[in-house]
């Protein structure tokens, strides 16, 4: 149990003064540009996903 607790001390004082923390601005960017890269990718895989759709039913119909 004294590990434990020893663990989360040392844990709480890296966390607190050895971590730098981004400023708040950055962290908006970088926010903002995760957001927009996970849209395009989705949208580029639900492309993807449609034209394999559109494929296979092309496939299945013409046997």
């Amino acid at each position: 149990m004294n590990n434990v607790v020893e663990f989360i001390r040392a844990s709480y004082q890296e966390m607190s003064e050895k971590v730098t923390w981004p400023a708040y601005a950055s962290l908006q960017r970088s926010s903002f540009l995760v957001l927009v890269a996970s849209l395009i990718f989705a949208l580029l895989i639900g492309v993807i996903d449609l034209g394999f759709e559109n494929a296979m039913k092309w496939f299945y119909n013409a046997f």
